[in-house]
């Protein structure tokens, strides 16, 4: 089913502990629309895009955050350097976002976390205020599989309860989150005053116009 906007409408969750939540890095691609650089290593504001989206679940006050490299994995993990973060790499990566995502489940599926919100790499614009909505959104109940949105777009990041990691991790080719999203029966979008949700850097032209 396609996502509704966010109605509270769901029972807040009961616990005697705020849920967990993880945050996810996905930073493996290989960059095949930008040229001949990788993206995630290109800079807005002397920091690099991969930085920047390390930092947004950072600050938010995700834990644990882990960055999933691929292409270029070692100068992509030199990159992030953006506080308590763990960096694993998937070999898959040629196969497409599915393989990022499943090596984002894995490790959150490891960290025993109720839920974790995946961010692409090249998002460099994204508030930590957002993640934190999403969250929010998650402990009052309003959904397990929670998207951001501005003005009534679907955008990203997105957050998925853990009982959706296993679907995360049968993912294949080159999809992403997005198709559990939509096939999901209690998927919800949060609205948000963020146009960071929708601005991706696939293009080096992208590149100049946000710098």
């Amino acid at each position: 089913m396609d996502p509704d906007e966010l109605g509270l409408s769901g029972d807040a969750r009961e616990t005697a502990d705020r849920p967990t939540v993880g945050g996810v890095v996905l930073a493996a691609g290989t960059s095949s629309r930008f040229g001949d650089e990788n993206k995630l290593l290109a800079q807005i504001n002397e920091k690099p895009l991969v930085r920047h989206a390390v930092g947004t679940l950072v600050d938010s006050g995700l834990d644990p955050v882990v960055v999933v490299t691929g292409y270029e994995a070692a100068a992509v993990g030199a990159a992030v350097d953006a506080g308590p973060v763990s960096v694993v790499t998937t070999p898959e990566y040629t196969e497409g976002q599915s393989a990022s995502v499943r090596a984002g489940a894995n490790a959150m599926a490891d960290a025993q976390v109720d839920a974790a919100v995946f961010l692409p790499g090249d998002m460099p614009f994204v508030d930590p205020s957002t993640v934190r909505a999403l969250v929010d959104a998650y402990v009052a109940g309003a959904g397990d599989a929670l998207a951001s949105a501005y003005r009534g777009r679907r955008g990203n990041p997105v957050l998925f309860d853990r009982r959706h990691f296993d679907a995360l991790r049968a993912l294949e080719g080159d999809v992403g989150g997005r198709e559990v999203l939509i096939g999901s029966d209690d998927a919800a979008l949060v609205a948000v005053a963020d146009r960071g949700v929708r601005i991706d850097i696939d293009t080096k032209a992208t590149l100049r116009d946000h710098r």
